[in-house]
């Protein structure tokens, strides 16, 4: 899964095409290490559709302020360089991401058509 740092996330996310799924997440907190697993096959089954990346807020702080990234989990959402959705807080599960994974991707073919 691909790292995202202040460094590396505007050439990854903000200056890439297509749709990506940034996860904010922190060591400390249960709630985002409980949906790594559901995360990392997201990954899995949307790949070549789909880029996946994690921020650990906690080494991340400033990149996160500017993203107004408060909370976490937070998973940012992007479709050709634009946020397009954000989902934050702790009853966020597998079927939410795919939920959302899915209505971008049908936006890309509806458009793409």
């Amino acid at each position: 899964m691909l790292e995202l740092n202040r460094d590396n996330y505007e050439s990854e996310v903000l200056e890439s095409g297509g749709a990506t799924m940034v996860d904010f997440w922190g060591p400390q907190c249960r709630p985002c290490l409980a949906l790594t697993p559901a995360v990392e096959q997201l990954e899995k089954d949307y790949a070549g559709k789909l880029k996946v990346g994690k921020v650990n807020a906690t080494q991340n702080r400033m990149l996160c302020a500017k993203l107004r990234v408060m909370s976490l989990p937070t998973f940012l959402f992007y479709k050709d360089k634009t946020e397009v959705k954000r989902l934050t807080g702790e009853h966020i599960n597998k079927n939410d991401l795919e939920e959302t994974i899915k209505d971008i991707l049908e936006a890309e073919s509806t458009i793409n058509g």
